[in-house]
Parts: structure tokens; sequence; C-alpha cells
């Protein structure tokens, strides 16, 4: 068991087959199941809520680990975030933001609201307006990150050229984006999670 926790995608593969064993044993044991609406409903809320803990978890880890550490990072330290763990982060981040908006649209889909959530639930109120906020909220994040935040990060960790007397301000650019999406995430989750409670 130590050997396969010692490599991240054992870990994963055994966590895949975990899920699915306990899927099949749920499922499949405890009555009819088809593979109809309800199901790729199902699925696909399970894949979105993975992809947007993924992209929430990376949002958060940005902007109350990395970015208030690196001013008390050596500069011989620096190096290591912003060659190594700040690209992989940022290529899980905005890989996971379309992943969430793809898979909750194809929720919406699926389960008969994508369009009253789109226009907030007017004329439907309720769950509908709730569910729709959270949408527009995360389509606002998901635009931010590949639109505002990677582009600059680009820059300011070297991908793309840039001069070193433009870093700073695409930094800041970056930055001050990243907070605004921290600063929606609560809103939208909230959203989220309040719409399955209401009619």
């Amino acid at each position: 068991m130590v050997n396969i926790l010692q490599s991240l995608s054992k870990t994963i593969h055994l966590s895949v087959i975990l899920a699915v064993l306990l899927f099949l044993g749920l499922f499949f044991t405890g009555g009819d199941w088809d593979f109809d609406r309800l199901f790729w409903s199902w699925l696909f809320r399970y894949l979105h809520v993975l992809a947007g803990i993924m992209w929430i978890g990376l949002l958060w880890y940005l902007n109350f680990v990395q970015i208030p550490s690196m001013p008390k990072l050596s500069d011989e330290q620096k190096p290591a975030i912003t060659k190594v763990i700040a690209p992989a982060v940022l290529f899980w981040f905005r890989w996971a933001a379309l992943a969430t908006i793809i898979t909750g649209l194809i929720v919406a889909y699926l389960n008969g609201y994508v369009h009253d959530a789109m226009i907030l639930g007017i004329g439907t109120g309720g769950k509908n307006t709730a569910i729709g906020i959270g949408m527009w909220l995360g389509l606002i994040m998901a635009f931010n990150v590949w639109f505002i935040i990677w582009p600059n990060q680009k820059k300011v960790l070297g991908i793309v050229d840039c001069s070193p007397e433009d870093k700073p301000k695409h930094l800041k650019t970056a930055v001050i984006t990243s907070r605004v999406n921290t600063l929606l995430s609560l809103p939208m989750l909230l959203s989220m999670v309040v719409a399955q409670n209401l009619y």
C-alpha cells in the first residue's frame, strides 16, 4: 500500500477503481439502473463537482498560500515557484476551470434548466435564479482565468516574452483578477448549493 501511495498516478488510479466499485455497489445492487438521462445527469454532476473542487482549491491555494508567500522567499528560492510550481498550478487551474464550466452546462442541459438559469430565472424564479447567478459568476470567473490571468501570468513566468519593466504590471493584473475570482467564489458556491434546496 505504501508503494501505491508514493506514486500520485497509482494513488489516483486506485481512487478511480474504488469510486467505480462503490458506484457499482451502490447503484447496481440497490435496484434498477438504466443508462438514461438521470444516469448521465448524475455522472456529469459528479465530474462537475470534481472539476470545481480542483479549480476553486487551486484558486484558494494561489491566493491563500502562493501569492502571500512569494515576498517571504529568498531570490534563490523564487525560481522553484516561478519555473516549476506556478506553471503546473496554472495548467491544472485553467483546465479545471474549463472542465467545470463544460460539465456544469451539460448538467443544466440534461436537467432542462439551462435556458431558465441563463436568463436568471426570469418568470420562474427560485432555483433557476440561484443556479443562474452561480452559472454566470462561474462563467465570469472562467473568462478571467483564460483571458486575463493566464495571458498575464505567461508574461510574468517568462513563458511569453515580456520586458522586465512590464512584468510588475502584468503580475498586478493577474493578482487583482485572481482576487476578483476569490471574491466571487463564495457567492458562486452559495448560489450553486442553495439552488438545490429551492423550487
